[in-house]
């Protein structure tokens, strides 16, 4: 099994940045995809950027793109978020998951972690 926990979020200012970290240890699979999604108060969870082992397939939602970068540094076990240009409504829980499809659906992910809060004042 895969043992996934996110850090990095926090209070932030509009306009301003936060990087997420999601550590993986357990039964690592080099074939994993690892996706991040978050939840807001009220909202349904949705679908934030994904990435798959060598970094080279990346996803992302359309209002998170050119803002928002995902990356990973394998020999940390770890995926990264860079979220820049922060707007309040980015505020809400982030998880990261891992799967064995690069996809949107949070069906397709077969690990979560506990989450990260990330709050955006304006």
């Amino acid at each position: 099994q895969v043992q996934l926990v996110e850090s990095g979020g926090g209070l932030v200012q509009a306009g301003g940045s936060l990087r997420l970290s999601c550590a993986a240890s357990g039964r690592i699979f080099s074939n994993l995809f690892t996706g991040w999604f978050r939840q807001a108060p009220g909202k349904e969870r949705e679908f934030v950027a994904a990435i798959n082992w060598s970094g080279d397939r990346t996803n992302f939602a359309d209002s998170m793109k050119g803002r928002f970068t995902i990356s990973r540094d394998n020999a940390k076990n770890t995926v990264y978020l860079q979220m820049n240009s922060l707007k309040p409504e980015d505020t809400a829980v982030y998880y990261c998951a891992a799967g064995p499809l690069l996809s949107s659906w949070s069906q397709s992910y077969n690990y979560w972690g506990q989450g990260t809060q990330v709050v955006v004042s304006s």
